[in-house]
């Protein structure tokens, strides 16, 4: 899949790599700040068997 976006962008190799970092970075962020919380959400709370 990395070939196929290193392809598919335009520019020198190294605004290409800038380009994809970006990309990387702003995938990760999204993840982090809308994606895991909206999962989290989805899951079972607090609940346990284990008693003390």
């Amino acid at each position: 899949m990395f070939s196929i976006l290193w392809r598919f962008l335009p520019g020198p190799a190294w605004f290409r790599a800038i380009l994809l970092l970006g990309v990387a970075a702003a995938a990760v962020y999204a993840l982090a700040y809308y994606g895991y919380p909206w999962v989290a959400s989805l899951m079972p709370g607090e609940e346990s068997t284990v008693t003390q």
